[in-house]
């Protein structure tokens, strides 16, 4: 890297999101601000008999008419690979685009897309359907699969992980680079994070990043059952999700989408387009560790933090704001609360640190997107939002969670965390504008 990509600078010029709180972003964070809860009894798929009932699901009232998005284009054949996570995306992109005074039309051909995304999961009935073919003795009659019909061979297409950035990329014409980012939690921060290098080396100048999520159905709720990651003990929906509280004791499984328009900042004056922050670091690393857990000493997520600051030119003394990942599991809050402590020293007891996910439950690749642009929106109203559901004091987690009440407070500077499964890390420092 050159001196002069070495000088260029990321700034948000718009965002967007279709969360359980909300489907635009000023609606998610007037409700997060006012400490409401958007986890229900969950109505996608039969929950009977399952230890776990409760999820965040969007409104279902809610739709995207994606030939509103690019009038242009034969729309019809882009629908045939449209998921439910990435219509959530499109929204949540379309939305971001008008906030940054751009569109399908208007946006810089060069542009890129980095999305964090799991593709789609398989549905039970698919699965039913595929095995009327199978004859018991290792014999697949696909003659007639392929003649009887009535299984659609773009499932294959709609499970691809890169399926969503391919579709971002076809409906607003951006022939840039595109990334599709697997990652599980810190998906949507990595590709932030990923779409903020590619900036600064020079690809290009402009990135559409985020995440999204929709693996509410019984395949993608089911494996987490197993392993006992999902919240079993619970008194209502709302008090599910408890990050950071003695009694928590599960995560809160979730869908939605959030996405940004990063800009190189000189780009970004020359159109007179608004400037909400600026992505000043990121870091990224793995716990070397195991697949479900994260390092007992948190020693990922302290070179991830680390590496954000390192790379934001700041010091601990300079945040303001702890965006936590803070899931609600037992071992999550506890080893993230030690790595906060291992990072910020003294200061750790004095900066006030948050989990979006006591409201929202976890959005797997769309968290870290959907916290961050939180993040952004809560710098430019001088507003910090709460951990719900904080009751009961855990000695193991003895910071300061924001509990039940938003703050009125400015800060500068925020730290966003997203620690997944499969020990990936990534963290998002995040800057009011100069």
């Amino acid at each position: 890297m050159n001196l002069e990509h070495k000088k260029r600078r990321v700034v948000v010029t718009g965002f967007g999101m279709v969360t359980p709180l909300g489907v635009t972003a000023d609606e998610t964070f007037e409700n997060a601000r006012l400490g409401r809860s958007g986890i229900r009894e969950i109505t996608n798929f039969d929950t009977k008999g399952l230890p776990c009932t409760v999820g965040g699901e969007v409104n279902g009232s809610w739709d995207i008419n994606i030939k509103a998005v690019n009038s242009e284009i034969d729309v019809k054949r882009l629908e045939k690979y449209v998921t439910r996570g990435s219509r959530f995306m499109i929204g949540a992109t379309d939305e971001a685009l008008k906030r940054a005074k751009l569109s399908a039309k208007t946006i810089p051909e060069t542009a890129g897309v980095a999305l964090g995304f799991h593709g789609e999961n398989p549905v039970v009935s698919d699965m039913v359907f595929l095995h009327r073919f199978y004859d018991g003795k290792g014999g697949w009659d696909i003659e007639g699969l392929r003649n009887k019909g009535g299984y659609s061979y773009f499932n294959f297409f709609r499970r691809k992980s890169d399926v969503g950035s391919t579709l971002l990329s076809a409906l607003f014409n951006c022939k840039g680079p595109n990334l599709a980012i697997a990652s599980a939690c810190a998906a949507g921060s990595q590709a932030i994070g990923e779409a903020c290098a590619l900036i600064k080396s020079g690809d290009t100048d402009v990135m559409i990043a985020g995440g999204c999520e929709s693996s509410l159905n019984f395949t993608g709720f089911i494996g987490f059952v197993l392993i006992k990651a999902l919240v079993e003990k619970y008194s209502s929906p709302d008090a599910a999700s408890r990050p950071f509280d003695r009694k928590r004791n599960g995560f809160v499984m979730s869908e939605g989408a959030g996405a940004v328009i990063l800009e190189e900042l000189s780009h970004a004056k020359r159109r007179g387009a608004d400037i909400y922050a600026e992505i000043k670091g990121y870091g990224s690393s793995a716990d070397a560790y195991r697949i479900t857990d994260m390092h007992p000493k948190g020693e990922g997520a302290v070179i991830a933090m680390r590496a954000a600051l390192e790379d934001a030119s700041l010091t601990p003394s300079d945040i303001g704001y702890i965006n936590a990942h803070g899931t609600s599991t037992l071992q999550n809050d506890a080893t993230e609360t030690m790595a906060i402590k291992e990072v910020f020293g003294s200061l750790a007891d004095t900066v006030p640190i948050s989990s979006n996910k006591s409201m929202l439950g976890h959005t797997i690749a769309a968290a870290g997107a959907i916290e961050c642009i939180l993040s952004i929106m809560g710098i430019n109203s001088s507003t910090i939002l709460p951990t719900i559901n904080y009751e009961f004091p855990d000695p193991k987690c003895s910071l300061n969670y924001v509990p039940n009440a938003a703050i009125e407070r400015q800060h500068r500077f925020v730290l966003s965390n997203s620690f997944g499964f499969g020990g990936q890390n990534a963290c998002l420092c995040i800057g009011a504008v100069d």
